[in-house]
């Protein structure tokens, strides 16, 4: 089967509904295409183990669930994955398997589609094996072993006694379920079991690397210990000369599918006298005769053995920081391939910038007036009479000139003047400003043919001859621009209209105190709507509306 099949393609767009793009990428990492998962794929797997707001255990149950498929392609893959993540991932993950009461229950898995699928079922069924034990022994010990620090200050180096027994038995239990993997060259024919074999391959290098140092601190503290920790210190010296021998050949398949020659250590041989010794050391502790040895015979032999099995380690760490070195170079080229391609991106972003900065549109755009606003409502007398502004409310005098659209026989047949003529007959002289209290009396002259436009207000024409107001000089009293009541009260006694003489038949007050009286010619108040009487009112015509 090549290429992904429908059933990839309907479970991808699934997933790309439901807006999971961890699940979607699961599910692309592991189509029913013979090769093994795509780089961009664990990548992007691999960075959603390192964020803090991605679902850890939602992504290992889309793992094992893809393990319920029927088709070993499908099963490899998910496998590979995992192991992919536990090896190069965030720590949370594998911990997170470590915390599982049942991980992969592939022991009786069987894809019976086809021989190839006879094949490698039983390389799946040891792969979860070993995917299960790597899992283990991470919730045994809360580390893994195949990260762990190394040297003589590594961790196995410098354990104690107590717990380097408990540890070593781990490790070969871990070490026995990779061994069992055991494929051959002429097996590896397809991309997805290489993929695995290669995983298992760099475990193994760390895993034994991770081995050979606690070996070395067991045979160091060997001739200190007690009879019953000689006893077991045996043991797992004997069973470590047995994987030295499996692991031996593990790496020659490596070297038969192609992999380089600097990638695979050089394993060393202990001597064979230093299982002698250790024998004969454990005999003397139980009484038994043994033949004679001195110490300085003992102490030559575990030189020789720990020289041998530090040589291996050495090997083992150039291996380990070679295949870093060759990470590092791979992220470096890659990153440098990313910053020319973002050059390349902002170059052209420039160059169309300046393309459209020389355009004729973009010049039109960028000539367009952006001074401020011109205030539609001001006038240069009011501009310029902002500075002569007085505390009180009532000095507030605004100029404007408003523009009033002629309209023929609206007024009683009186077309409005669109600006302001000021008269010097025929009009009457009202000195607003002397009774707003202003320092700068100013007379304002109506024409008597029709309506002049003065500070907002229209203002009626009279039939009289000029009248003239008295100066501010001559009012009784002064506006007090602090109490707002005395001054409209003081504003309309002193807003006289008609002979020259100042009325003061309206008196202000209080709403709801008095009822307001006026002149002879007074009308109170009895609708809400006012009524105007055409009559001459205190020497001004008022005309009649012509509706």
């Amino acid at each position: 089967m090549s290429g992904q099949s429908i059933t990839d393609r309907i479970t991808a767009a699934q997933h790309s509904v439901t807006g999971s793009a961890v699940s979607k990428t699961v599910c692309k990492a592991t189509t029913h295409e013979i090769m093994g998962p795509k780089k961009k794929h664990l990548d992007y797997l691999i960075q959603c183990t390192n964020e803090m707001n991605v679902n850890i255990p939602q992504l290992a149950d889309t793992l094992f669930e893809r393990t319920t498929n029927s088709s070993w392609v499908v099963v490899f893959k998910s496998l590979i994955t995992t192991h992919h993540l536990m090896v190069y991932g965030n720590e949370r993950f594998i911990q997170y398997l470590a915390s599982r009461n049942t991980l992969f229950n592939l022991s009786n898995f069987l894809d019976k589609s086809g021989l190839q699928g006879y094949d490698m079922s039983t390389f799946i069924r040891r792969y979860s094996r070993y995917l299960n034990e790597k899992a283990v022994s991470y919730r045994q010990v809360a580390f893994d072993f195949t990260k762990v620090k190394r040297g003589a200050d590594g961790v196995m180096r410098t354990m104690s006694t107590e717990k380097l027994l408990k540890t070593m038995p781990i490790i070969q239990n871990q070490m026995d379920a990779l061994l069992d993997f055991n494929v051959n060259a002429n097996e590896l024919t397809n991309g997805v079991i290489n993929a695995a074999f290669m995983l298992l391959f760099k475990d193994a290098i760390r895993l034994f690397a991770a081995y050979n140092e606690g070996i070395i601190n067991l045979l160091e503290k060997y001739f200190d210990m007690k009879k019953n920790q000689c006893k077991e210190g045996l043991d797992i010296y004997k069973k470590f000369l047995t994987r030295m021998t499996r692991i031996s050949e593990f790496l020659k398949v490596a070297e038969q599918v192609g992999i380089d020659r600097g990638d695979i250590p050089d394993l060393s041989q202990a001597p064979s006298s230093l299982l002698d010794a250790l024998e004969q050391h454990l005999a003397s502790l139980e009484g038994k005769k043994i033949k004679d040895s001195t110490a300085a015979s003992r102490a030559t032999t575990l030189s020789n053995a720990v020289s041998s099995l530090a040589s291996t380690g050495l090997s083992l760490t150039r291996v380990d920081e070679r295949e870093k070195q060759a990470a590092l170079e791979e992220e470096q080229a890659r990153l440098k391939a990313l910053k020319e391609q973002r050059l390349k991106e902002l170059g052209k972003k420039t160059h169309n910038t300046s393309t459209t900065a020389s355009s004729p549109v973009s010049s039109l755009a960028g000539s367009i007036n952006t001074t401020a606003a011109i205030d539609m409502f001001s006038t240069p007398g009011s501009l310029n009479s902002s500075s002569k502004m007085s505390n009180d409310l009532l000095d507030m005098q605004p100029t404007f000139q408003t523009a009033v659209p002629p309209v023929a026989g609206t007024w009683g047949g009186f077309t409005p003047s669109v600006a302001v003529q000021p008269q010097t007959s025929g009009g009457l002289n009202v000195d607003f400003d002397s009774v707003f209290g202003n320092r700068s009396p100013t007379n304002v002259n109506l024409d008597s043919t029709g309506f002049e436009d003065l500070d907002g207000l229209l203002k009626p024409t009279v039939t009289s001859q000029n009248q003239s107001l008295p100066s501010a000089k001559h009012l009784p009293n002064k506006l007090v621009s602090d109490d707002l009541d005395s001054s409209l009260a003081n504003l309309v006694g002193n807003l006289g209209i008609g002979n020259g003489t100042t009325k003061n038949d309206v008196h202000w007050s209080q709403p709801g105190e008095k009822k307001l009286t006026g002149g002879s010619n007074w009308q109170p108040k009895v609708a809400p709507t006012t009524t105007w009487n055409p009559a001459t009112l205190n020497g001004m015509h008022f005309p009649q509306y012509v509706s």
